[in-house]
């Protein structure tokens, strides 16, 4: 009785929290045209996409055409994104709802009717909602006037073979910066005696340019080559052209920090595959999130919305590990917080102050390394983070996790699109050590339904998911990336 009314007065704080910083942040953007839940229903993402407000494709400029395809809710209101994505993602929980209390049919017969059984918060918006994102790829290809040394983003798709790269200027989500480090490089490429690299079977050089940024305008540029058959010494006169172009000619408009080169045989390679080669500049360039810095590499993994990225972790934080004590007191919680898929840390680090101890497991080598560096760089010593596939790694972490930790378990998990492998997901149901789990989805109706059914369902021997079933509790939708129709979810399970 008493942990159950502890779990409850937890859930109630946090929910209290959360709800009190969204309607901060509803007043911070509140407009003229907002537009009321009770006085207008939107439609559906697809509803949207067919609407009579979108004008046909054939009366649409080559700008409006990009926007439909990057940023599609660019002619809404901000007010009325919100509302969409919060619809959408109360469509796609009510499934978990209905398939946790085995109404299947009543779901198939009528989708409409399915009931939430556990809160869905109001969606926290971004705080900033135009150019936000710090990292941009540009791609090179074939103009709307036929120039074949474009650099932009793609209309069209290859099977029609009707692919047109559209220059990005106008699109709402990309800084300036990152447009002007676009335009200095199709002037470069332009320049160069090297064609683009548009199909690898058919030659070419020039290919794509990554642009990154941090809040305090640091730009770091990373160009991707293909040598096809030029020697090193041949790539060498190229790579030393690019850097008096940013350096000393008309790109040190860009003031970039850092100056990267990839060159790649194959569409996307690693490091290991294929490394980064430092041309000019720093290493890497930093970020702060809650107060925590964190080393950005050329290939490093961060939340592109930096500002959205602090709504987004403080709301983990809070459901992770519930902060009891309300107003300006911090009560460390103590316990444990496993942290699978952690990337460079950058969860983990901002809840180690209230736990104990931090175990991340992460896939990518130069991912862990990173936060390594990230751990020492802000001197928190609670922290270890381990290399390896979750689904070979976890298992047997999992057998020392009750005797070596004191004192409370929960753990965060925050996957790519494919989701859970079935044996982490198998490894978390069946330690009873475990008793609140966060999962942070950007794609819930995808991979990511199969986990939540999975750690929901009743206990399935033969699927080997013994342990006692987790039961969502809460779920806060937060908006990472404003004119899109995409969200991150955050839901928290329980049992």
């Amino acid at each position: 009785m008493a942990l159950a009314a502890a779990r409850s007065r937890s859930v109630i704080f946090v929910q209290r929290k959360i709800m009190y910083t969204s309607k901060q942040a509803c007043l911070l953007f509140s407009t003229n045209d907002t537009i009321l839940a009770d006085q207008r229903k939107l439609p559906s993402q697809t509803q949207w996409r067919k609407s009579h407000n979108k004008p046909p494709t054939t009366a649409l400029s080559w700008e409006e055409r990009l926007a439909d395809v990057v940023t599609p809710l660019w002619r809404l209101s901000y007010d009325e994104q919100l509302e969409l994505k919060q619809k959408h993602q109360e469509g796609i929980l009510s499934q978990l709802s209905t398939h946790i209390s085995g109404d299947l049919q009543s779901q198939a017969s009528s989708p409409a009717t399915s009931k939430l059984n556990f809160p869905v918060l109001p969606i926290l918006p971004s705080p900033v909602r135009d150019g936000y994102r710090n990292k941009s790829t540009f791609s090179v290809n074939r103009g709307v006037d036929g120039n074949p040394k474009t650099v932009g983003y793609y209309v069209g798709t290859g099977r029609k073979r009707n692919i047109v790269s559209v220059n990005g200027d106008h699109l709402l989500n990309i800084p300036e910066k990152h447009k002007l480090v676009a335009r200095c490089y199709q002037d470069f490429i332009r320049l160069s005696s090297l064609e683009p690299c548009l199909l690898f079977n058919t030659g070419g050089h020039w290919r794509e340019v990554t642009v990154r940024t941090n809040t305090k305008g640091h730009t770091m540029a990373i160009v991707y080559f293909h040598p096809q058959t030029l020697t090193p010494e041949e790539v060498a006169v190229y790579k030393a052209d690019l850097v008096e172009y940013f350096m000393g000619g008309p790109g040190s408009v860009c003031q970039l920090d850092s100056l990267f080169f990839q060159e790649s045989t194959m569409t996307r390679c690693t490091h290991e595959e294929s490394p980064y080669q430092l041309l000019h500049g720093q290493p890497h360039i930093y970020e702060e999130v809650l107060g925590f810095k964190f080393r950005i590499s050329a290939e490093a993994f961060f939340q592109v919305n930096q500002a959205a990225a602090e709504v987004l972790y403080s709301t983990v934080r809070d459901l992770c590990v519930p902060n009891l004590e309300e107003g300006e007191g911090r009560t460390k919680v103590g316990g444990t917080l496993l942290d699978v898929c952690c990337g460079t840390g950058a969860i983990g680090i901002t809840i180690s102050p209230r736990v104990d101890r931090i175990i991340g497991i992460e896939l990518i080598q130069q991912a862990v390394e990173d936060a390594r560096h990230n751990v020492a760089l802000n001197n928190v010593l609670n922290c270890e983070f381990i290399p390896g596939k979750a689904e070979v790694v976890l298992p047997g972490l999992m057998s020392q996790l009750s005797l070596a930790c004191g004192g409370p378990v929960a753990a965060v998990v925050n996957p790519s699109r494919a989701g859970l492998h079935h044996k982490v997901v198998r490894a978390l149901r069946n330690q009873p050590a475990i008793r609140r789990l966060v999962y942070v989805s950007c794609k819930p109706a995808g991979e990511a339904m199969r986990n939540f059914r999975e750690l929901c369902c009743e206990p399935d021997s033969q699927k080997k998911l013994t342990g006692q079933a987790f039961s969502p509790t809460l779920a806060v939708p937060v908006d990472m990336f404003p004119h899109t129709p995409h969200c991150e979810v955050v839901l928290l399970f329980e049992r």
